[in-house]
């Protein structure tokens, strides 16, 4: 005999497709919109600069955004799971830390390296813990690893900058060989491809979504939950930590404030990108988009002679668009339904 809670259950079959087409229209219509606002960006940095549109602006603008794009695929899987992570640049600062630190020390560049990615290991191992086996919030537990990482990063280089690292690492951040592709964009894009393969064409992709949608109904569903967010936050850190490897050799040095504030950037380009705050939405090619828009801008605002403090309103800007404007509807329907509700009451 069944009861009136498996009745419900079984009617979520019906219910999801619907849903989900629902989602991939507004979807649509975004990353609609992210093309036309990168082909706008495009016009404006043209009127701003005759400079804007060669290749080395484009160059420049990949090797600048270039660690900042990496962080943000690992973010866009946490998000979409409904959860978030805010210790991506202290824990990229603390990568770099490190690396400069054993370098300094008498370590070969190769094992120092595996020394910071083994530190993000168990640093995203530490987020993950936290949040899926104590049932603590996500942003709650990475603001205080945010602080944690970057504390430790100032004591173990203290004020103390790194350099006189091997002569082949200052080579990424020249074009790659023949091109005037930077290194950091090139590996943004292999891995943006790896990482929109995982999500959309995969179960594992398909559960994030359904852990984004709904939880409990993806863990009744016979999904790992807490395995799955656990090993996503682990593989932030990898790849914040070889972030900052890269970062460091970008720079040709290293310093415990190194990536300080990038997390902004992070999640306001996967947000700007399409996917949801509240989980359960997004793509990687809305990602790659924003990646697009805010490097466009940020060399146009560069060439416009637009201060770092000024352009950092601009990031605020759109992250707040992008939080609000997907949301609005939501957001109309409340209201339509609270009117009506008041002129019901009204009448009677």
């Amino acid at each position: 005999m069944t009861t009136v809670e498996d009745r419900e259950l079984l009617k979520l079959p019906e219910a999801e497709p619907r849903n989900i087409e629902d989602r991939l229209r507004g979807l649509v219509r975004w990353e609609g919109g992210l093309v036309i606002l990168f082909v706008a960006s495009l016009f404006y940095g043209a009127s701003t600069s005759p400079y804007f549109m060669s290749i080395q602006t484009f160059f420049f603008a990949g090797l600048n955004f270039g660690e900042i794009a990496i962080m943000a695929l690992p973010m866009t899987f946490i998000i979409i799971t409904g959860e978030i992570d805010l210790s991506v640049a202290s824990m990229l600062g603390l990568s770099a830390s490190i690396l400069g630190y054993l370098f300094m020390h008498g370590w070969s560049i190769w094992a120092a390296m595996a020394i910071c990615l083994v530190v993000g290991i168990v640093g995203g191992a530490l987020n993950g813990f936290l949040i899926t086996r104590l049932g603590l919030p996500s942003i709650a537990v990475t603001i205080g690893t945010l602080t944690l990482y970057r504390g430790i990063a100032l004591i173990v280089l203290s004020t103390n900058t790194a350099t006189g690292f091997p002569s082949w690492t200052t080579n990424l951040s020249l074009p790659i060989g023949g091109t005037h592709i930077a290194y950091d964009f090139a590996i943004f894009v292999v891995m943006a491809i790896i990482f929109g393969v995982v999500l959309h064409m995969t179960p594992f992709g398909r559960s994030l979504f359904a852990i984004g949608l709904q939880q409990e109904t993806a863990f009744f569903s016979g999904v790992r939950v807490k395995r799955i967010k656990f090993l996503l936050y682990v593989l932030s850190g990898f790849i914040c930590a070889f972030a900052g490897i890269l970062y460091t050799f970008q720079q040709a040095s290293s310093a415990s404030d190194t990536g300080t504030g990038l997390e902004l950037n992070v999640v306001a380009i996967a947000l700007f990108g399409g996917v949801s705050i509240f989980g359960g939405r997004g793509t990687i090619f809305g990602v790659f988009l924003a990646v697009c828009i805010f490097g466009s801008l940020q060399a146009s605002l560069t060439d416009a002679n637009v201060s770092a403090q000024a352009q950092t309103i601009v990031t605020g800007v759109l992250l707040l668009i992008s939080v609000l404007v997907p949301n609005a509807r939501d957001g109309f329907s409340r209201v339509r339904s609270q009117v009506r509700r008041r002129r019901v009451r009204g009448a009677t």
